[in-house]
Parts: structure tokens; C-alpha cells; sequence
């Protein structure tokens, strides 16, 4: 029987999850999408810990389509990052393909100046 979405999206979850790890000094980019809203936060895994998050349901954030919604969730996790200290993370795109929102918000945190 084939599998549904959501139990294929585990699944290449959880073999993402076995490679990726964020530390204090290279916290993993996590990154949710839902059917309006985008989230991202940075997590420390040894500490079990959420440094900073973003998301489009923020103020400030643009309203307009969801890929504007996204590109302004990139821009403001990087900026929050580099207030935090942060310049390098580890990119988990959370069992979503790298297309879309996700693509866009990951591009759009690579030019406000993270690196991964």
C-alpha cells in the first residue's frame, strides 16, 4: 500500500534528522511549512534549545503572497541570527522538498548572510 503524504514526509524526515544536527556554534535552520504560513527557527540539539525563530505570522512581516511571506521569514531569521552571533547553520528543510517556499525562504536567508 503506498504511503500517504505526511507518512512519506516523516520518513525522509527522520533520514535528514540522522545526518543533520545543529551545535551552539552551527545551529540547524528547521523550517515548517503549513498551507498559509512559513516558519524557521535555529536549534541548538546539544541543548536542546531554540535560539532564535521567525515566522509569517510575525509583525512586520509582508502579508502579500507566500512566497513574499517566505522571502521576509529568510531575511529576518539570517538578521536575527547574526544578532545572535550566528553566521554558519545547518539547513534542515524537514522532509519538504527543496522547491517552492522553502527554496525561496533558504535563498533569501543565504543573502541577508547566513551561510550554508
Amino acid at each position: 500500500m503506498a504511503l500517504s503524504k505526511l507518512e512519506r514526509r516523516q520518513r525522509i524526515k527522520y533520514r535528514i534528522r540522522k545526518v543533520v544536527t545543529g551545535t551552539a556554534a552551527k545551529p540547524r535552520l528547521s523550517v515548517f511549512r503549513s498551507n498559509k504560513e512559513i516558519y524557521a527557527q535555529l536549534i541548538d540539539d546539544v541543548a536542546g534549545v531554540t535560539l532564535v525563530s521567525a515566522s509569517s505570522r510575525d509583525k512586520g512581516i509582508a502579508s502579500g503572497s507566500k512566497a513574499e511571506a517566505a522571502t521576509a521569514v529568510g531575511k529576518s531569521i539570517a538578521e536575527k541570527a547574526v544578532k545572535a552571533g550566528v553566521e554558519t547553520v545547518s539547513f534542515d528543510r524537514n522532509g519538504f522538498l527543496y522547491h517552492g517556499r522553502v527554496k525561496v525562504l533558504a535563498d533569501a536567508a543565504r543573502e541577508a548572510g547566513l551561510k550554508f
